[in-house]
């Protein structure tokens, strides 16, 4: 009796090339919400940075940190998904981390956009930089959707009838 054995070797090739960077994640809408994310935020924080008349120290000192902190987090994010670093590092659940962050970014940026359209005392550059805080929060919100979809949507059940 002969036995026949056949190797088959599948070879998959993504749209996105198999190099370093993954270039399709910037065409993606995830990837596109992110680059307009950290475009607002960075907006925003320069329209409040560079403005030379500040009504109330505290409250536009605020606005800063908040903006910049979650320019930070959600660049670093990008960077992590264009250079494909969550699956090199397991242990994290990197869903999970960026939905966290979407919370509880768009919870601090909408108060501090509030806080800066309260207290902008008529100067435009601190009324440009509210409402790009206003549109980085609504940014926020559509990526925090998207992401609670992936994250914690919709789980199949199985019932016993």
């Amino acid at each position: 009796m002969s036995h026949v054995v056949t190797t088959t070797t599948t070879t998959t090739s993504s749209s996105s090339g198999g190099g370093f960077a993954n270039l399709g994640y910037t065409r993606s809408v995830p990837g596109l919400l992110k680059i307009a994310q950290v475009v607002t935020l960075l907006i925003a924080f320069l329209c409040v940075h560079c403005s030379k008349y500040w009504t109330d120290y505290s409250a536009l000192r605020y606005f800063e940190v908040v903006t910049l902190w979650f320019l930070i987090a959600f660049l670093i994010f990008f960077i992590m998904h264009m250079l494909r670093l969550q699956s090199k590092i397991p242990c994290i659940n990197w869903t999970l981390t960026e939905f966290l962050h979407y919370v509880i970014g768009t919870i601090l940026i909408f108060i501090a956009s509030i806080v800066v359209a309260v207290k902008n005392g008529g100067v435009s550059a601190l009324i440009a930089g509210s409402v790009f805080g206003f549109i980085a929060t609504v940014l926020l919100a559509i990526s925090m959707w998207t992401s609670y979809k992936v994250t914690c949507g919709s789980q199949p059940t199985s019932a016993a009838v």
